[in-house]
């Protein structure tokens, strides 16, 4: 009896992975970069999904474990470019209104730089560090939030030690802005930097929360030294 044909593609043993050539002109840093980037299952689902980015897996994982995405809550995206995070919170906090029966939340995006429109998100320019902020993201609110998050990183410079201690800046100023617009018992999740720096930050939180968590998501990349920090339980 003859033998069918075997399938070529290989599917369902394993997954193919692109390989891409060096072209001229082409760094080996950025042929790498778009090898992985083809080859991320994230980068493949946040195009299916509709999501701006892979990093909406990484707050979508957070929330899945500490449940602060709540129909009814206020959100506050620090540093919401390209969009993402205000995506996911969207719709976890119905913020549309489009779940029958259940409370409708509000979700307040803040960047230095333009971000473009996001249904059931309010979208805001504004240097968060600049004086006056916190009362312009309460006035927006009209009130206090639930939550303020942020997966901010500063622009790299190439030396590790100067990205982290950027960085930890960063998620400190987002803290202190937390302090001020959070309602008690809200959670602040922001992207840290492994690097040493960090116990300033840590010592700052559990001051302020019943309870703070370092946590690596799935969608975070493994040779990445990212990792997420999660306050939960704003004392006030």
């Amino acid at each position: 009896m003859a033998k069918g044909p075997k399938n070529s593609s290989g599917r369902g043993q394993r997954d193919l992975k692109v390989r891409v050539k060096s072209a001229r002109g082409r760094k080996l840093s950025s042929t790498r970069w778009l090898q992985r980037q083809l080859n991320d299952p994230y980068v493949k689902r946040a195009k299916d999904e509709g999501y701006r980015g892979r990093a909406a897996f990484k707050i979508l994982e957070l929330d899945d474990k500490y449940g602060f995405l709540v129909p009814g809550a206020r959100i506050v995206d620090l540093g919401c470019a390209p969009g993402g995070w205000c995506q996911v919170a969207v719709k976890r906090v119905n913020a549309l209104g489009d779940q029958n029966g259940k409370a409708q939340g509000r979700v307040l995006g803040v960047d230095l730089q333009e971000v473009d429109p996001i249904p059931g998100a309010e979208i805001h320019q504004l240097d968060f560090v600049q004086d006056g902020a916190d009362d312009r993201v309460k006035a927006w609110l009209d009130g206090k939030a639930d939550v303020v998050m942020s997966d901010m990183a500063a622009s790299a410079s190439g030396h590790k030690q100067t990205d982290h201690l950027r960085i930890i800046a960063l998620c400190e100023a987002a803290a202190e802005l937390a302090f001020d617009v959070l309602e008690t018992g809200g959670t602040f999740v922001a992207k840290v930097l492994a690097g040493g720096a960090e116990g300033s930050l840590q010592q700052l939180l559990k001051q302020r929360f019943e309870k703070v968590m370092n946590v690596k998501p799935p969608a975070s990349r493994s040779d990445s030294s990212e990792k997420f920090v999660v306050a939960l339980g704003f004392r006030g």
